[in-house]
């Protein structure tokens, strides 16, 4: 099997680029949204949408092809700075296949390198390119690492800043782009990606025994939602509007699993408004995907490990859901916020829960979050560690305390004005800002011009300053208390207090309530007093 040489790929790319046809979403221009994590200056030249011609290989583990990008310019800027890491660029042109004057500049072992090219008026260009077989954004699997033993596998993880290894172009979550792509794979492979797949499950038989498939995303989003897998793939329906991807021996049980998905999307949407995004197709992966679950739109990719044959695991179902509206509807500007995504999805995930399967379960959750807050805050360095800040990218020795001090925060509002009040306001919120980036300030701002309206008193209350810019956890914290953990509570004092592992009744419980229990065991009494298969989580 062969991949186009260097010099051939740019004229190899003849197919006629897959029509745009969505809106041009804004870059916001306000100090804070200014993102660390790009070369990208967007004022001047910013990406609008990506039209990719890519072919892989295997045997190489590469991916190679033509990136046609659509760019905005402003008045007198006469270069595009774009972000890639580890490509090869072969050519640069315009759209009439007219060299462009362009420079791969020094590599940063995050950022990796930016690549400006001169554009001499042109208002597309075109990058012909090949990915190193390293890409970070990319897993290459052998048959022996996945499922059905029978075929290599490919996925793409995007999330945060990845997907330049694969993709020239404004890697930024605050400049959204539209894109579509032609992808040619070996007979026998089924390419999925995060957009609407045009030719079925089939594709276009091409020359060399190979098959090309055309995806195509209308609504313009963060670069990092653009996504790949490719593989042994079967499709199987779940509902009128959802369906799972997977290979063939895992496909019934995923199907089994996430059975409930259409009920998540009615409740979603009746809390939020409209599902935007047509078809919301999931993705099961080999094991090796490091996450529970990403948000890709479209296609949210997931962990084999969530499928429990019991459902206890469907919270992340929800959780990834909410992104379509939180994070993918709405997304963080830069990084530095993202709990405007994690921490809304996470108080989202936890109104879907509550919907389909009642508040003692949602209460569980919350409850659990609590206490994950708590832990992340003392682990992080205490209430005056800045990493327990919202805004300020909290992670690393903060845990996951974007998503739960988020969550928590949005639940605190929620008790302090109403449901009914809070819900409505939300829901405009995603109506306001559908498909364009955002701000803690930004986000701030709008809350007091449509929930808080000059209440002096309310503004007061809910201490909004102080849950994002400062660090640790505010006094007007709402904690969610579960009797379910309440009672798993008593049994773990008990042991504690020296009593026997043998009393604890622990019949019928589900993941959460072991999770309780497991996570507040003291090193000392689980080596003493608990069976030796439990001391790893001692």
């Amino acid at each position: 099997m062969r991949i186009l040489t260097l010099a051939a790929l740019l004229l190899a790319s003849t197919a006629p680029a897959l029509a745009q046809t969505a809106k041009v979403a804004p870059v916001l221009t306000t100090p804070e949204a200014k993102d660390v994590w790009t070369y990208a200056r967007p004022a001047e030249a910013r990406v609008t949408h990506v039209d990719l011609d890519l072919h892989l290989d295997f045997a190489a583990k590469t991916i190679s092809g033509v990136a046609v990008l659509d760019i905005e310019v402003a008045k007198g800027a006469k270069e595009i700075v774009l972000d890639t890491l580890d490509l090869n660029i072969a050519a640069v042109t315009n759209e009439n296949h007219v060299k462009l004057s362009h420079k791969v500049g020094p590599k940063d072992p995050q950022l990796g390198s930016p690549l400006t090219v001169q554009l001499d008026g042109a208002k597309k260009i075109r990058i012909a390119y090949v990915a190193s077989p390293g890409a970070r954004a990319l897993q290459w699997l052998t048959p022996e690492q996945t499922q059905s033993k029978t075929l290599p596998f490919l996925f793409s993880q995007g999330q945060s800043i990845n997907n330049r290894s694969w993709i020239p172009t404004q890697d930024s979550p605050g400049i959204r782009q539209t894109w579509s792509a032609t992808i040619t794979v070996p007979d026998g492979f089924v390419p999925v990606m995060s957009g609407q797949m045009l030719d079925g499950d089939k594709g276009e038989l091409v020359p060399h025994y190979r098959r090309k498939f055309r995806f195509r995303m209308d609504n313009p989003v963060p670069p990092y939602l653009i996504a790949i897998a490719v593989g042994d793939l079967k499709f199987k329906e779940v509902g009128p509007r959802t369906g799972v991807w997977a290979e063939a021996g895992m496909i019934d049980a995923a199907v089994s699993e996430f059975a409930d998905i259409e009920k998540m999307i009615d409740a979603a949407q009746a809390l939020y408004g409209p599902y935007r995004w047509g078809r919301y197709d999931m993705l099961v992966l080999p094991p090796s995907f490091p996450y529970g679950g990403m948000e890709n739109p479209n296609l949210t990719f997931f962990t084999p490990t969530i499928i429990t044959g019991d459902k206890s695991n469907t919270d992340v179902l929800a959780h990834e859901l909410a992104h379509s509206w939180s994070g993918n509807l709405v997304t963080n500007a830069t990084w530095a916020d993202g709990w405007l995504n994690e921490g809304f999805t996470t108080y989202f995930e936890n109104r879907i829960m509550e919907a389909l399967y009642g508040k003692e379960r949602a209460a569980i959750y919350s409850d659990l979050d609590y206490a994950g807050m708590l832990r992340d805050v003392k682990n992080a360095g205490g209430e005056a560690a800045p990493s327990t800040r919202l805004r300020g990218e909290p992670g690393g020795d903060a845990g996951q305390l974007a998503y739960l001090k988020g969550s928590i925060f949005l639940r605190t509002i929620e008790v302090a004005v109403g449901r009914t009040r809070w819900d409505a306001y939300l829901r405009g919120y995603f109506d306001r800002y559908a498909f364009q980036p955002q701000t803690s300030a930004g986000f701030l701002a709008d809350i007091r011009t449509h929930l808080i309206k000059g209440d002096k008193a309310l503004e007061a209350r809910l201490q909004l300053d102080r849950w994002v810019y400062q660090p640790g956890v505010p006094s007007n914290a709402v904690q969610v208390k579960s009797a379910t953990l309440a009672k798993v509570d008593a049994q773990l004092a008990a042991f504690n207090a020296g009593g026997p592992a043998s009393a604890i009744d622990a019949k019928g419980w589900q993941t959460q309530q072991w999770q309780r229990l497991l996570g507040n065991l003291p090193a000392s009494r689980a080596r003493r007093g608990w069976p030796s298969w439990t001391r790893r989580w001692g």
